[in-house]
């Protein structure tokens, strides 16, 4: 290790801790505030985890882990979209790319490379276990808005065929929790807290 390549590292670890400011749509179950981009990333994380025996036989939980602890990186720069915001979602995809440019950057080549090749993984969703971790990303602010009474979906006025929409990629990715997914839509439908 050079001397170089250790303050490379830590101009990386310093510049991810930005991550902590970055807050997303999604309240804090406790609905005390909103989420920020890190902690999201830690539930992911958690949520692999724990719900590991729910991943299809093909996929690698540990490399499931390593994409959704870095998957969200890219907001330092890009900030995060709305999921429901299509105006958003227009240059989303050229300013996330932008920011993994140098976000990964920062790192030794090999390191960044490593990193920006997880990232990329994740985005393209053609692996087991990028959609695993996909699915997982979206089940998420699922049960936030499920704990707390709407959450976003009020405040934006979400109607229940978008929750779907958004919600459909976890049929091929985590098909065992799809039933669950379904469930909570349902209940969310029939308690007011999403739209029919």
């Amino acid at each position: 290790m050079t001397n170089q390549q250790l303050q490379q590292q830590i101009a990386f670890v310093v510049e991810i801790d930005r991550l902590k400011t970055v807050l997303r749509q999604t309240q804090l179950i406790d609905a005390s505030r909103r989420e920020n981009s890190a902690e999201h990333s830690w539930h992911l994380a958690m949520m692999v985890l724990v719900l590991a025996e729910y991943a299809p036989a093909e996929v690698d939980l540990q490399h499931a882990m390593h994409q959704v602890l870095i998957h969200d990186l890219v907001e330092i720069d890009a900030g995060d979209t709305f999921c429901y915001d299509i105006a958003g979602h227009h240059d989303k995809a050229l300013r996330e790319q932008q920011a993994a440019d140098r976000i990964f950057g920062l790192l030794p080549t090999a390191a960044g490379s490593r990193l920006r090749q997880l990232w990329d993984e994740f985005e393209a969703q053609a692996t087991p276990t990028a959609r695993f971790a996909a699915s997982l990303d979206r089940i998420q602010p699922l049960l936030h808005n499920w704990q707390t009474g709407g959450g976003t979906w009020k405040q934006h006025n979400i109607c229940r065929a978008q929750v779907l929409q958004r919600m459909a990629p976890v049929e091929a990715g985590a098909p065992e929790l799809w039933p669950f997914v379904l469930g909570v839509v349902q209940d969310c439908v029939a308690a007011g807290y999403l739209q029919p």
